[in-house]
């Protein structure tokens, strides 16, 4: 199968536009050796990872199940994703050898303006600019399900709803880390305030205990409309409307409308490949920063060719970070609105330069220019450096079905729970805040400033590998705003460096150098050491005692399927054996 893996590579890392991307009959598969792994869910929540198995075990292809057990994901915990909000799915299917991306990213309103987090020539605090009307963009995960159903699905529309259907009529026992967040959002915002969301996780005033058997009817009503109507039930009428209203009420209320709302849709997007060794890193393009990925690991390349040791090797990929994150903060943004150099990015050449302008460890990181590198014409002038922070309440999933199709899927609200504004039996994003809500002195825009119809930059990044004949090595992805590019890059270079399984590579403590700190997670171990090292070497690192990253990955290997869920949340990996 190397024919595919070069083609793969071919097609996408020129950049064809989503017209252009190969149809299936395009890539064609030239080895037909069966697939006899079974399948493999992992997730951040058990309920979510046993809808999928039941998806999968009725026939359903991967993607059914991915809809199916985030459906269950945003009544489980809302704090980290649910209909309200958007996200990215990257769809293998193995028949063909096709790549595709969903973009479900939200998108500002019509009446959004650069300067709307802006007052008095000040920027809002987060928090403000976090529980604010503006903040809500309009929602993309429905319309996200219906692209991927439509191009890939196996069972009817309806029946992937009818377990999240289920489960919130019967409900389900709270779980530690939602009853862990109730007491924390108490009185700093609108959760216990917002009639809705106050009665259903602080009834009589009460939070919500882990253990406490909760029924949401709901968002059972809400999927039972969408399940039996389609996307329209959401897009238009009552549900719209409401989500208008909750968007323009105090405190700073938005501009999002009607209009807005029934106007959205989903995108196929390029899929954007990189070379690494003699495997190919795949990932969406912007506005996800899955770009990133391909960045780190081909700037890690590079920079540990001479490392002597595992302290190398951890100082040479924490200086790719570095350089990759500096250019990502510069230049991306929505591919649809701004010129990105993705292709000069990750050009190998771009990136053999790159490394040679790895920052000292007290010197503060800064964009490269690939304009220059390449074609003797500066690109970096046409943007400022954009360092939003993004706050890290999302979710991922990863799927391989029973015949080696795969699901790569990253979701969101958001800050944990959004905007806290409740509508239907679910929580609004607060995505908007995701842009670059701070103009530059100088009068400059950076790459990912706010437009109206503009989708924010996103750090989620789902990703797949393929090993050197085309197949299908690993799928990964994690929540974790800013640091996802980091966490996820952790299991690439873990499994496919560092030498481990899959549990491993996400239990390894996560090393975030975004910036001019280096984040070091001492409370994993050798967290402490690796700390420890990097400070010896002149770097400025911030201990952590917990990451909030979110990784659940699965790794083909010679033995079968090795799946992992991260420890730091509440997932399980769960398999089905194949047939004899």
């Amino acid at each position: 199968m190397k024919y595919l893996a070069k083609r793969l590579f071919s097609l996408f890392i020129v950049g064809c536009s989503p017209a252009e991307q190969p149809t299936p009959e395009s890539v064609p598969i030239t080895d037909n050796d069966s697939w006899n792994y079974g399948a493999m869910v992992t997730a951040a929540n058990p309920h979510a990872v046993h809808t999928a198995i039941e998806i999968l075990e009725k026939g359903g292809h991967a993607v059914d199940a991915a809809i199916a057990a985030h459906l269950v994901l945003g009544l489980v915990e809302p704090q980290s994703s649910g209909i309200g909000g958007g996200g990215f799915m990257l769809v293998y299917e193995r028949g063909d050898g096709s790549l595709t991306f969903h973009d479900g990213r939200e998108i500002a309103p019509a009446g959004a303006t650069v300067d709307m987090f802006m007052r008095d020539g000040e920027v809002m605090s987060f928090f403000e600019s976090w529980l604010s009307g503006k903040a809500i963009g309009v929602p993309g995960a429905i319309a996200l399900y219906k692209s991927a159903h439509d191009h890939h699905g196996r069972l009817p529309w309806a029946d992937v709803f009818e377990p999240a259907i289920r489960l919130a009529t019967d409900g389900f026992e709270v779980s530690p880390r939602l009853a862990n967040y109730l007491p924390m959002m108490a009185g700093r915002g609108r959760l216990d305030q917002d009639p809705g969301s106050a009665a259903y996780f602080y009834p009589g005033g009460t939070a919500l205990q882990a253990g406490d058997l909760l029924k949401n009817p709901e968002y059972a009503t809400t999927l039972t409309r969408i399940a039996n109507e389609g996307p329209d039930a959401f897009y238009t009428g009552k549900i719209a409307e409401a989500i208008a209203t909750a968007a323009q009420s105090e405190p700073n209320p938005g501009s999002l409308t009607t209009e807005d709302i029934s106007n959205y849709r989903a995108v196929q997007r390029e899929v954007i490949c990189g070379e690494f060794r003699d495997m190919n890193i795949c990932t969406p393009s912007p506005p996800s920063s899955g770009g990133a990925q391909i960045m780190i690991a081909a700037l890690y390349d590079h920079l540990s060719t001479n490392a002597n040791g595992q302290a190398d090797r951890i100082a040479a990929f924490v200086d790719a970070q570095r350089l990759a994150y500096a250019d990502r903060d510069h230049y991306f943004g929505d591919p649809d609105e701004v010129d990105i150099p993705l292709h000069d990015l990750l050009n190998p050449t771009y990136l053999k330069h790159r490394a040679t302008e790895r920052f000292d460890p007290d010197t503060s990181p800064v964009p490269g220019d690939p304009g220059s590198v390449l074609h003797g014409e500066s690109s970096a002038a046409l943007f400022s450096r954009d360092t939003t922070e993004e706050a890290a309440g999302t979710t991922h999933l990863s799927i391989v079905d029973e015949e080696g199709n795969a699901v790569s899927m990253t979701a969101t609200v958001e800050g944990p729970f959004g905007t806290q504004r409740w509508v239907a039996g679910f929580l609004l994003n607060n995505e908007l805040t995701d842009f670059a809500r701070e103009l530059p002195a100088d009068g400059s825009r950076p790459a990912n400033a706010i437009a109206p119809g503009r989708r924010p930059r996103s750090s989620m990044s789902p990703s797949m590998i393929f090993d050197g004949d085309g197949d299908l090595l690993m799928v990964t992805g994690s929540p974790g705003g800013n640091s996802i590019p980091a966490y996820v890059s952790k299991t690439i270079v873990g499994v496919l460096d560092w030498d481990m399984s899959a549990q491993e590579a996400v239990d390894h403590p996560n090393i975030v150098a975004r910036g001019e700190t280096v984040r070091v997670e001492i409370s994993a171990d050798p967290g402490q050491a690796i700390a420890d090292d990097l400070k010896l070497r002149g770097y400025n690192v911030e201990e952590r005692e917990g990451e909030n990253s979110g990784l659940h990955i699965v790794v083909v290997t010679e033995d079968g399927l090795d799946g992992a869920a991260d420890r730091r949340r509440e997932g399980i990996v769960q398999k089905i054996m194949p047939n004899p």
